[in-house]
């Protein structure tokens, strides 16, 4: 479920519609790594972005708007999955991804700020759900392609398993300060490789008759 973006807006073509939302994305998504949810204004983005409050309010209306706007950019601009013909290679690429971005000063700071505010803002809960399900949708085919390849079972739940793989990596960032380094992606990635392996994303209903 990796994540790790380019700055925001960067890769949409030039105009000045495109150039206002880059500019007000990036101030946006700067205040949140900073100070948190609780601290972002439309009017203090539009200063921070140098862009007219009125066009903020315009477009975005409410902070909450403006949250789920700068999640689906950084959904649309997250890294493609990687291929590497196996299982717990594709994993690995995907466990290292998700450890680069929640590793990133600014980006573990932005994902800890929204997903503390997803806690009690149904919109912004409703904005973090649909970027992770654009990002396990990314690289679910790399379990379906080992489905295909017979490495592990044929009702193997494949969202589960890339779930399975960032799981312990957003447990790591919110519940300890035991260093995100590579070492842990590979073990979350070896984990849910062995487990998909084993059965146990097998879909509870392929086993009934």
């Amino acid at each position: 479920m990796g994540a790790e973006v380019a700055e925001p807006g960067t890769v949409r073509p030039g105009g000045r519609t495109a150039r206002v939302r880059t500019a007000v994305l990036q101030a946006a998504g700067d205040t949140l790594a900073e100070r948190g949810f609780a601290h972002l204004d439309l009017a203090d983005i539009a200063r921070r972005a140098e862009v007219g409050k009125t066009t903020v309010y315009r477009r975005w209306g409410t902070v909450t708007g403006l949250v789920a706007d700068l999640l689906t950019d950084m959904a649309e601009q997250s890294l493609p999955r990687t291929e590497s013909g196996s299982l717990l290679g594709d994993l690995k690429a995907n466990a290292r991804l998700v450890r680069r971005t929640l590793a990133d000063p600014r980006q573990g700071a932005l994902f800890k700020a929204v997903i503390a505010a997803a806690t009690c803002e149904a919109k912004t809960a409703e904005a973090l759900h649909r970027f992770y399900e654009i990002r396990v949708k990314e690289w679910a085919p790399c379990v379906q392609q080992a489905i295909d390849r017979g490495e592990v079972p044929k009702e193997t739940d494949t969202h589960e398993v890339i779930r399975a793989v960032s799981a312990p990596l957003y447990y790591r960032l919110l519940t300890s300060r035991d260093p995100l380094d590579e070492a842990a992606a590979d073990r979350a990635a070896e984990a849910a490789a062995t487990a998909a392996r084993a059965g146990v994303y097998v879909r509870s209903e392929a086993g009934l008759g």
